[in-house]
């Protein structure tokens, strides 16, 4: 992706108190709850080396990332976007 153009993107922490940009590149419902998958951003560009899913619950004019913290919680949710593709 080139460096022009233009993405969503937010801020998550990680374990070692890192801020972490993250653009999102697909969104989706699943179970009436809505989800935004993710990559991190390097060098203001999309990353290309993983994939993120996150629970977004949406504000007025923003929204708010959720971590999915069980792991079987997570792999239901993955399974169900990629059977969407």
């Amino acid at each position: 992706m080139a460096g022009s153009e233009e993405f969503v993107t937010f801020f998550v922490t990680a374990k070692d108190g890192t801020r972490i940009e993250m653009a999102v590149v697909d969104e989706f419902d699943f179970e009436n709850k809505h989800y935004l998958v993710s990559a991190v951003v390097k060098e203001d560009e999309i990353a290309d080396d993983g994939r993120y899913i996150y629970r977004c619950i949406m504000k007025e004019d923003d929204f708010e990332v959720e971590k999915i913290a069980r792991e079987f919680e997570y792999k239901r949710i993955a399974e169900a976007y990629m059977s969407m593709e």
